[in-house]
């Protein structure tokens, strides 16, 4: 059998991996989701049932998207984003994965080099390394917060680097990235000509004085900037695998090329599903971001009873943490989380999953029940003798 080198190269899922093992234990309490347990909202579904009988789903549809979804996303961007897009630079992607990796797939040739700001989400760099792109891991600065390092990032620009790829908020930290430094990266990218990647999947989820920026709206950078958005977290649609990017028109003419071999378009259902969420009430995404924020602090105030054990920065947006784990403990963290699993049967994610700089720490996601959250950490307080 014939296995590509490119593939039989990457790891396993670490997140998938524990998901595989969850499943071997009863009553487990899940930290390591990054996925709503609200549910979708009944007017999405109730939109596209009405679809479905009225014949609208059967069929493809253009290979960039419904026009009248289009049209919504750029009253969206143009609302939220203080972007200006029209709707020939927008493409319809199944989720924003399918984008990223169009993006990345579009932007680099084999031996190019991507600049990812490290932890950042696994899959960024394994999209990269699918390309045959060679990943460049920046760490960020864990002592402020995890803030972007810019001047480490100009120091790893070489002939080769062709992209810098991010996530804001960012997924595992929950670091909003701002508007300061976004502004200085942009101006990195201009002076060296790179394109810049974005996931912006947590936008409308921030906390406390953090606010969103997308650096997409800096008009100078127009042609260097392929953002990327989801419909997934935004309103509870991780099952219908639907997201859109944005790009100026001469990138997403090239994104294109690969955005109909791999997928011929995005899931029409899903598509109605999304002009359903662009076009209804938005109360539904505050009523989310206000529950992520009580979870947020219940969190932080049950990591403070372990505080022998974790030492975490205060997450500024998503719904994710990123504790550091204390002593010699942590130096493994994908031992630690099987152990914690084994013998408290709670459910995290090793750091070591997303780069090397987030070894010593775990992923813990707050988009659950306040219920859970107790339950997880009852449990972990027994387990390490508290």
């Amino acid at each position: 059998m014939n296995i590509s080198n490119r593939v039989n190269q990457l790891k396993k899922s670490a997140i998938h991996e524990m998901t595989r093992l969850s499943k071997q234990y009863d009553d487990v309490a899940f930290l390591s989701w990054a996925k709503p347990t609200t549910g979708t909202p009944k007017h999405i579904n109730d939109a596209v049932i009405s679809a479905i009988k009225n014949g609208l789903t059967g069929g493809y549809s253009q290979s960039e998207g419904l026009p009248e979804l289009r049209k919504e996303i750029v009253k969206k961007l143009k609302r939220d984003n203080n972007i200006e897009a029209n709707t020939s630079q927008i493409i319809v992607t199944v989720g924003a994965i399918e984008g990223l990796a169009a993006s990345v797939m579009a932007t680099i040739d084999p031996g190019d080099e991507v600049i990812l700001p490290t932890p950042t989400y696994s899959t960024h760099i394994t999209q990269v390394r699918l390309a045959s792109g060679i990943p460049v891991l920046v760490p960020l600065i864990e002592e402020n917060n995890f803030a972007l390092d810019t001047k480490a990032i100009q120091k790893a620009i070489t002939s080769k680097t062709k992209a810098i790829m991010f996530c804001s908020p960012n997924n595992p930290t929950g670091t909003v990235f701002s508007e300061e430094y976004l502004r200085k990266l942009a101006e990195i990218a201009l002076e060296n000509n790179l394109t810049i990647i974005t996931d912006e999947a947590y936008e409308y989820f921030t906390f406390d004085d953090n606010k969103h920026f997308s650096i997409a709206s800096i008009p100078e950078l127009r042609k260097n900037v392929i953002t990327n958005y989801t419909f997934t977290k935004t309103y509870a649609m991780t099952g219908w695998r639907i997201g859109y990017l944005h790009a100026d028109e001469e990138i997403l003419t090239q994104v294109k090329k690969v955005h109909i071999p791999f997928s011929i378009c995005a899931p029409v259902a899903s598509q109605y599903a999304a002009i359903a969420a662009l076009k209804g009430s938005q109360e539904c995404v505050e009523e989310f971001r206000m529950h992520y924020l009580k979870t947020r602090n219940l969190m932080c105030e049950r990591l403070d009873n372990l505080d022998s054990v974790f030492q975490y920065s205060k997450p500024g947006g998503s719904y994710l943490m990123f504790p550091k784990i204390l002593g010699e403990r942590g130096n493994d963290s994908f031992v630690f989380s099987k152990n914690l699993l084994k013998e408290a049967r709670v459910s995290t994610t090793p750091g070591i999953e997303f780069g090397p700089t987030g070894e010593n720490h775990i992923r813990l996601s707050f988009c659950v029940p306040e219920e859970m959250i107790n339950k997880a950490f009852d449990r972990m307080e027994k387990y390490f003798g508290f």
